[in-house]
């Protein structure tokens, strides 16, 4: 972007650290959590995926919107974050799939954003001092006038979030991933086996529906308060619990109806916020971690295997809250040791804190979503059988 055409902008962050840049997207002001994101591609996935709801996001890595953006990229309907950081912008892309820049993405939505900035020290500050909340601006140039605003800003902890992104109303989602885009030839799934899953959706990104339907799932997207009784009404194989934002303990419906759906006994399968609201409901303890985990190539395994796995998120369960012989650890995240995956011993329960679905990738966790097709393979003929 030619800086003789650009705004100035303002970062400031809760502790008074000052940042000055050029603004693109929307002007005006925005205050959020500002975290950070290290992969070098997906940014439009990143933008619209709704566990950011309430987020400012710093790209890593130093060019963004080098391939524009295009409406099959797209996780949610808009953008979810507050707003966006980055080194270098472009504002004419260049791919084929292009159908608009980002600068202009970001305006049409309201989205303010800052770049020009050091974000190489912006990284080094979050994760020195952890994510805190921040703002930018193109009309506040005062940074006490900045800072005043952003310290008046609630805090992450304690924050529910997911009324702002769940589904206002109950739909279907049958659209599998296209062809051009399939990876994994176990998709494949006759008429006679398809299986109905409610999803609950606290935040949930299409590309999560679109596996579910891949694997031959008839796919019912519920809002995030729907009672239990509703929910087995539909008469579900399995269901399924969402990624969404903010603390997962603020979301005491979702825990409420987790516990509750237990007792039918029916295969759950928890992604993210999905995997912490499961560690809730039964009756583990949740804690906000320093910078969180948010990229493409976060290693989580157990013993001798390694998925490389795409994360996006603050909390972590606490392992010694865990009801003890009920739930085992299947994953730890390899870089801090925190929980990644669990299963329960008894029930046909399982989640994990990364995105098997992950667009653009990676992909090594996709067998996940043949272990829950399966589980409710299973359970469905021993009550047949029963």
């Amino acid at each position: 972007m030619p800086l003789f055409d650009a705004q100035p902008a303002l970062l400031v962050l809760a502790d008074g650290t000052v940042y000055r840049g050029w603004s693109f997207g929307a002007m005006g002001t925005t205050i959020g959590e500002v975290v950070f994101n290290t992969g070098i591609t997906g940014y439009q996935e990143v933008l619209t995926d709704p566990s950011y709801c309430g987020q400012i996001v710093a790209f890593t890595y130093p060019e963004l919107g080098n391939t524009g953006v295009n409406p099959e990229d797209e996780e949610s309907d808009r953008p979810q974050v507050r707003g966006a950081i980055a080194r270098n912008i472009t504002t004419r892309p260049s791919n084929w799939r292009s159908t608009q820049s980002l600068p202009d993405y970001l305006k049409q939505y309201n989205i303010p954003g800052i770049y020009g900035i050091d974000t190489r020290a912006l990284t080094r500050k979050i994760r020195q001092f952890g994510a805190m909340n921040g703002g930018i601006s193109t009309e506040i140039l005062d940074p006490a006038e900045l800072l005043a605003e952003v310290q008046a800003a609630p805090d992450m902890n304690g924050l529910n979030l997911v009324r702002e992104v769940t589904t206002r109303q109950t739909y279907e989602w049958s659209d599998p991933t296209t062809s051009v885009w399939e990876f994994n030839p176990a998709t494949q799934s006759s008429e006679e086996e398809r299986l109905t899953v409610v999803a609950l959706d606290f935040g949930v990104k299409r590309n999560i529906l679109r596996r579910l339907a891949s694997f031959g799932c008839r796919v019912i997207v519920v809002p995030a308060d729907t009672p239990s009784e509703e929910i087995l009404k539909y008469n579900p194989d399995g269901i399924f619990l969402s990624n969404g934002p903010g603390d997962p303990a603020a979301v005491t419906e979702g825990i409420e109806t987790t516990k509750a759906l237990l007792n039918s006994q029916k295969p759950v399968f928890g992604i993210c916020m999905g995997h912490q609201i499961l560690g809730l409901s039964l009756g583990a303890e949740t804690f906000k971690l320093k910078f969180g985990h948010r990229g493409l190539n976060q290693p989580a395994g157990l013993r001798q295997k390694v998925e490389i796995t795409s994360q996006n998120h603050s909390f972590a369960i606490d392992p010694d809250t865990l009801p003890d012989g009920e739930v085992e650890i299947t994953h730890l995240n390899l870089n801090d040791r925190t929980v990644a995956g669990l299963r329960h011993k008894n029930l046909p329960l399982f989640s994990v804190q990364y995105h098997p679905e992950a667009s653009p990738g990676p992909h090594d966790a996709d067998y996940l979503f043949e272990q829950f097709v399966q589980q409710m393979r299973e359970s469905r003929k021993a009550g047949a059988r029963g």
